[in-house]
């Protein structure tokens, strides 16, 4: 279940978010840098469930690869050569 929350921001960071979040995306942005602070032990718990999920951590990694393969050719040519 969601709740509706309004809070007060200089306005120097209410345009911040708005530009590189994203009208759509600052709800969930502010709720992933808070829930640390506020969950506690929960989210250890559940950090710790997920760990536990071999398939969940194998299918992770293998996208972890993916992505680090993916970045670290950035700004080379196919040959390996910088572009």
């Amino acid at each position: 279940m969601h709740k509706k929350l309004t809070i007060t921001l200089e306005e120097e960071l209410y345009e911040g978010l708005h530009r590189v979040i994203g009208r759509g995306a600052i709800s969930q942005f502010i709720a992933e840098l808070v829930r640390p602070h506020v969950v506690g032990a929960a989210l250890d718990a559940a950090y710790a469930d997920m760990a536990a999920d071999e398939t969940r951590e194998r299918e992770a990694n293998e996208w972890v690869d993916e992505f680090s393969d993916e970045f670290s050719h950035e700004g080379t040519s196919r040959s390996g050569e910088p572009a």
